[in-house]
């Protein structure tokens, strides 16, 4: 066999990622990782999920979460993820999630999950509802990702501490079985944005800030982009520059610079001389016009429920298909009956 027949016969790597209907991501979470799923589409064989049993580890109301599942699937369809290129699904829908949490669960060991950041961070939040599920979602989160045998997950650096758990998981559970599972490695987005709070600017944008003029959601319309942009905090020095203690105006610079492809030598070239009230406005219009094919997209997906339920059910059932067969062989090799 030739070197070209057997490059053409080798499989692509697989990734998987998944994402909280918790509210509507922010463009952060949009030039940090969503676009960058876009493009890995044609490079690797991704399975991409809304990650909703997550979100039950802290209460929701029944009504609010339903919609957000629905507006986390059209937005994942929205930023250019294709279902007929990845499999693309609500993790709901597909039983065997939980079923392989509880075998990976009896291969975790409680000092691992106590020693989690998200543990200790939501149990802060939520110290009337520290339950089980926060305490344990680490195994599910295994579950999600070893269903699909990936050979990378996408994430961001300061979620690299997830896949370490799931790959020891993964390994201990081989050791002691044989084979099932491959196990992952993180892969860091490096050519993502990694935006921070408007309003903190040494602070990571995080969609649950509390100050909404932090952070830019993806549905926010042209007025409120640019009204938050014009309160985004500088500092005293009005000159557009990238440099060590003006961490205001360099989170807007990276922002110009993730969207336009320009870079930061060029963007204070552009910017000379003028001060930080044009160099907002110019940084909201760049925004304004990223998102708006986005948004338009989104709002027609959520007037056809009809089409999204279709997706999802297409999605549920292929991702069944694949993950059963996973789950199959770690029951099997545990030594279950499968009749």
């Amino acid at each position: 066999m030739d070197t070209t027949t057997q490059t053409a016969v080798q499989r692509k790597k697989k990734a998987l990622s998944c994402i909280q209907p918790t509210g509507i991501p922010t463009l952060g979470n949009y030039l940090g990782a969503m676009r960058n799923w876009v493009t890995m589409q044609d490079d690797f064989e991704c399975a991409f999920a809304v990650a909703d049993l997550h979100a039950i580890t802290v209460r929701q109301e029944a009504a609010q979460l339903r919609k957000q599942i629905y507006e986390m699937f059209a937005l994942l369809l929205a930023v250019g993820l294709d279902p007929d290129k990845s499999l693309l699904f609500v993790q709901s829908q597909v039983p065997s999630h939980a079923e392989l949490t509880w075998l990976l669960s009896c291969h975790t060991q409680f000092g691992e999950l106590s020693r989690m950041t998200q543990y200790k961070d939501k149990s802060a939040k939520h110290a009337d509802n520290i339950n089980l599920g926060l305490f344990a979602y680490p195994s599910l989160m295994a579950a999600d990702i070893l269903l699909y045998q990936p050979d990378y997950v996408p994430v961001g650096a300061d979620q690299k501490q997830h896949v370490e758990l799931t790959r020891d998981i993964a390994e201990r559970f081989n050791n002691v079985h044989g084979k099932v599972f491959t196990v992952p490695e993180p892969y860091i987005m490096k050519s993502g944005a990694r935006i921070r709070s408007l309003q903190e600017p040494t602070k990571k944008m995080s969609k649950s800030d509390e100050n909404q003029n932090a952070f830019i959601s993806l549905k926010d319309d042209a007025n409120t982009i640019m009204r938050k942009f014009k309160r985004a905090v500088t500092d005293s020095e009005a000159r557009v520059c990238y440099a060590d203690g003006k961490d205001g105006v360099n989170n807007l610079m990276e922002i110009y610079a993730a969207i336009t492809g320009n870079t930061l030598e060029e963007i204070e070239a552009e910017f000379a001389g003028k001060g930080y009230g044009d160099f907002k406005v110019a940084v909201a219009e760049v925004v304004i016009e990223c998102l708006r094919p986005i948004q338009t997209r989104f709002d027609e997906l959520m007037k056809d429920k009809a089409y999204l339920e279709r997706i999802m059910k297409q999605g549920a059932e292929r991702a069944t298909f694949i993950s059963r067969r996973t789950l199959n062989k770690a029951l099997k090799k545990m030594g279950f009956v499968l009749v």
